[in-house]
């Protein structure tokens, strides 16, 4: 007998196919398979560390960039939070079969509106492992079966986490084939997975622009062609210069290699000459490189010979930098400041700080973003943050799904009409 390796389309023809089954599956069974992905995962830590530390080094050959290396390291913080997100989504609320709308109409119709699962979603990501496990385990939760693609950086440690998760649900009582892993990196397989609409629902890119560009250009099904954070924190005259510091520097240094961390800092002109030399001293404490527009660097020139404070160049605004270097600009109004933002930002996250309510709820209302903040740092754009337990993604759609894509975000739904012998003339 010869065995042949499934091809892409037969992958993505058997989730489909267990999609049916996962679709009708209990949430007893759905959240007793999460249980048994995150005990898996614990069970399975050195050996995923250690397939982890031969991507790493692959990677350190290969000269990869160092956002890209941040984000694919994995450590045991990092494995016990992929194993918290599977349980922490088996404590949710199922959404599937919820009635979103019921009503009689006047011919007698009883007529239904309920939460359905998508069907099958694709992903291709490109170095984060947790990516693996967080929307294998909220599409199983949903109820739709799921191909991932991940990138060549992390295929080692993204292969091992994916059979963890197949193993695991098909001891459950899932059926394995509605996690689906594509182990081969050649590229020509992203283009065909953009065209199999027979076989694929939704489409999500998590990674580059130029990633996200291409899925946009490309895919046949609908897709989350968002996701690339530009992200923006404007401090007003109002705002608590403490506050505005120890948000700001969060915000930019707390994880700068992901979507939501702190790429500008707009400062009103007003309170520029007391809050840049405090946040600029704080940056060099975290080793953050700032370029700085004209008049911001008028006030820190002073601390430029560091090497931390430099001039601003045009392409440093509506860049998202993924590294510790963050661009600054003093305005002069927070409608200035909007203005950039509306110019400039990619709709991600967008916050002010401001201790005058009125303006807070200007600008929460009229800065156009899939999530605004107040007081608060924009690295809170997450779905376990939001309570959502993890996010297939985050969008910067304004259909079907914005902001962190939690288990909602992923299903659709559909109509149930009972009557009793009526019929339409």
């Amino acid at each position: 007998m010869t065995l042949t390796t499934p091809t892409l389309h037969d992958q993505a023809k058997a989730a489909n196919t267990a999609s049916r089954r996962l679709a009708a599956t209990s949430t007893e069974v759905k959240n007793a398979a999460l249980i048994a992905i995150a005990e898996a995962i614990e069970a399975s830590r050195e050996s995923i560390l250690r397939t982890n530390e031969q991507d790493l080094e692959a990677a350190k050959r290969d000269n990869i960039d160092f956002q890209l290396l941040e984000r694919m390291t994995l450590n045991n913080a990092r494995v016990k939070a992929m194993a918290d997100a599977a349980r922490d989504i088996a404590a949710l609320e199922d959404p599937i079969g919820e009635i979103l709308e019921k009503r009689v109409l006047p011919n007698g119709l009883d007529l239904e509106r309920i939460r359905v699962p998508l069907g099958v979603i694709g992903v291709i990501y490109e170095s984060r492992p947790n990516v693996t496990i967080d929307i294998a385990t909220l599409t199983l939760k949903a109820g739709n079966g799921v191909v991932l693609r991940g990138g060549k950086e992390c295929i080692l440690t993204n292969t091992v986490l994916a059979g963890i998760v197949k193993n695991a649900i098909e001891n459950a009582g899932i059926p394995r084939d509605a996690v689906q892993f594509v182990e081969t990196t050649d590229r020509a397989l992203v283009k065909e997975m953009l065209e199999m609409d027979d076989v694929i629902d939704l489409m999500i890119p998590r990674g580059s622009a130029e990633l996200v560009n291409f899925v946009g250009q490309n895919a046949r099904m609908p897709a989350i062609t968002g996701g690339v954070g530009v992200c923006h924190t404007y401090v007003d005259v109002t705002a608590n210069i403490e506050d505005a510091v120890n948000i700001v520097v969060n915000a930019k240094t707390e994880r700068p290699t992901v979507c939501n961390a702190l790429d500008t800092v707009l400062v009103h002109q007003s309170i520029a000459r007391e809050f840049l030399p405090k946040l600029a001293t704080e940056f060099g404490v975290h080793e953050v490189e700032l370029r700085a527009d004209g008049r911001a660097m008028s006030i820190l020139d002073a601390l430029a010979d560091g090497g931390k404070v430099v001039p601003a160049q045009s392409n440093d605004f509506g860049t998202e930098f993924l590294s510790l270097v963050a661009s600054v600009k003093i305005v002069d109004s927070m409608d200035e400041a909007m203005d950039h933002i509306a110019e400039f930002g990619s709709k991600h996250s967008e916050a002010i700080i401001a201790e005058d309510s009125a303006v807070v709820e200007h600008f929460l209302n009229e800065v156009d973003s899939g999530a605004v903040f107040a007081n608060t740092s924009t690295y809170f754009n997450d779905g376990a943050q939001f309570g959502l337990g993890a996010e297939v993604a985050v969008s910067t759609n304004k259909l079907h799904a914005r902001g962190p894509m939690g288990l909602k975000e992923i299903t659709t739904y559909k109509w149930k009409v009972r009557g009793h012998g009526q019929v339409r003339k």
